[in-house]
């Protein structure tokens, strides 16, 4: 009778909070609907930030047990699209993140309360006050790429330069100096830096060099070309239109 009870609860549960239901469901194992990407795009370059500890909270991140992208299929195949478009042009499309689970959200969460934890203020959010970030809309409870259709990326040349290897401890510099100033990366110049909490990381930024617009350009274009949108304040971050799960948060951890 009290398991008949409990199983009852639950699925009450359930039909009240179908968001929550549809999370757990996806706890556990990747879902098939999910793809690896690179099984969809062999030759495209990954570069999982939180997966090590180049990234603003300074260490890896929960849930990113291997430096793999996740992707559900309808987004994974229209990146395929671009891929294919920047071929040609000896380009290649380079990721930061692809689905990330709920539980590296709240690691997100956690490291903007502790407000004495600065360690990473230097690259990642040089002009921003810590305690603002929620505030601002750069750290948030729930996030896209939670859903499976969102993905940060960015252009390499190919054949692809080498890229410097972060080592903890060593000297930051502001992500929104100079290419060439700040911490190396093989893409073709934004303006900033990956996960740069500042202004000139928003995509129609005026105050960025006029080579750097037409490459915000170019990645902005192509995406839209292939069904995804941008997120106005980050240069690097899209959202398949037609998402699959516009309201579901998934869970499992990236293995």
């Amino acid at each position: 009778m009290k398991s008949k009870f409990l199983l009852t609860l639950l699925i009450l549960t359930a039909l009240s909070f179908p968001q929550f239901a549809q999370a757990c469901a996806g706890a556990d194992k990747i879902p098939e609907s999910f793809v690896d990407i690179q099984k969809i795009i062999p030759d495209v370059l990954l570069d999982v930030r939180y997966y090590g500890p180049h990234n603003f909270v300074g260490e890896r991140v929960d849930g990113y047990l291997a430096p793999k992208c996740f992707l559900t299929k309808e987004a994974a195949e229209a990146l395929a699209g671009v891929q294919k478009d920047l071929e040609p042009y000896s380009l290649s499309l380079k990721i930061y993140d692809c689905y990330r689970p709920q539980r590296a959200v709240n690691n997100f969460v956690r490291w903007a309360t502790e407000i004495e934890n600065a360690k990473t203020k230097k690259e990642f959010y040089p002009t921003v006050d810590k305690r603002n970030l929620f505030k601002d809309g750069y750290i948030d409870s729930k996030s896209g790429h939670s859903r499976g259709s969102t993905v940060d990326l960015t252009i390499v040349p190919l054949p692809a330069p080498i890229q410097p290897e972060y080592t903890p401890g060593q000297k930051l510099y502001e992500c929104y100096l100079p290419a060439a100033k700040r911490f190396g990366d093989n893409s073709i110049d934004m303006g900033t830096g990956f996960d740069c909490f500042d202004e000139l990381s928003h995509t129609a930024n005026i105050n960025i060099g006029h080579q750097q617009k037409i490459n915000r350009l170019l990645l902005k274009s192509l995406m839209e070309k292939h069904g995804f949108r941008n997120y106005d304040k980050e240069w690097w971050h899209f959202t398949l239109k037609n998402e699959p799960y516009p309201d579901t948060y998934f869970d499992f951890v990236i293995e």
